[in-house]
């Protein structure tokens, strides 16, 4: 058979994929070609990721930006533009497969420090710009019980819940301020809140939930609850009559709801 003959042709000798090409091009460059391009696209799908996450921190700076010169409007937009990003990112993340791609970025690191800003520095700051403390020295309160909060090891629980208050600062202070909320009872409210983040309750993590169809459930709700309360923001005279506002709480209620029957309190860290 020609298969287990040898050719006199010393060219015959060399390996198959050393063969030169007729073009020029050595054979195991064309080969290679095949995967190469397939691993840079997708280290530079994951690099993108990370930018993703990164630009919640323009979205924050802009919204620092409106709070200081009194657009409060633009700055609710902005902070729920931020939301979005920090709503989506994660899951993103582990669809690029970030850990492998781009190994020397720590992902959770970089979102921890952009949430941090958009979740706790905003907001404290909007709390100051829209008058709702009774005094300046209540903006501590979540800046350094959110630090406890972002730093803490259990911060997330091995069965993927977030423990105690997972700084939603961002939301309360958006209606705190669409709801006209006055300065004393806003004061309670950060207090409580505040506290709540050293109360080992267990709170839901969104994008991790199981079932799957509560996880989409979930997922289809935020897109309408930040849908409605955008609007709300934007024209709040046409929405006011439709009481828009009041009816999109009816989502932080589900979250609440769930987290309480679904969560509860963690008993390991009593």
């Amino acid at each position: 058979m020609i298969r287990g003959r040898v050719s006199p042709n010393p060219s015959s000798n060399i390996p198959g994929n050393a063969l030169p090409d007729p073009s020029g091009a050595p054979k195991h460059a064309l080969s290679g070609g095949a995967t190469e391009p397939s691993t840079a696209r997708r280290r530079a799908i994951a690099w993108l990721v990370h930018g993703f996450t990164a630009s919640g921190a323009v979205f924050g700076t802009f919204a620092l930006l409106a709070v200081a010169s009194d657009r409060l409007d633009v700055a609710s937009l902005l902070m729920l533009a931020a939301l979005v990003v920090d709503g989506v990112d994660g899951t993103l993340a582990r669809a690029a497969r970030v850990t492998v791609h781009t190994p020397q970025i720590n992902g959770r690191r970089l979102d921890d420090i952009v949430d941090y800003l958009n979740f706790v520095v905003v907001p404290v700051f909007f709390l100051w710009g829209a008058d709702l403390v009774s005094h300046p020295a209540w903006l501590a309160a979540p800046l350094l019980a959110s630090a406890y909060g972002f730093s803490r090891e259990d911060a997330k629980t091995a069965d993927d819940f977030f423990l105690g208050f997972p700084s939603y600062w961002n939301i309360l202070v958006i209606y705190l301020w669409l709801l006209g909320i006055g300065p004393v009872a806003g004061t309670i409210w950060v207090a409580a809140l505040a506290v709540a983040v050293f109360v080992p309750m267990k709170y839901l993590y969104p994008s991790k939930v199981e079932p799957m169809r509560l996880r989409v459930a979930l997922g289809m709700g935020a897109i309408v609850w930040t849908a409605v309360l955008a609007l709300c923001v934007v024209a709040p005279d046409a929405t006011a009559p439709l009481r828009l506002l009041e009816l999109s709480l009816l989502y932080p209620a589900w979250y609440m709801w769930l987290s309480i029957t679904r969560g509860g309190f963690d008993r390991t860290n009593g």
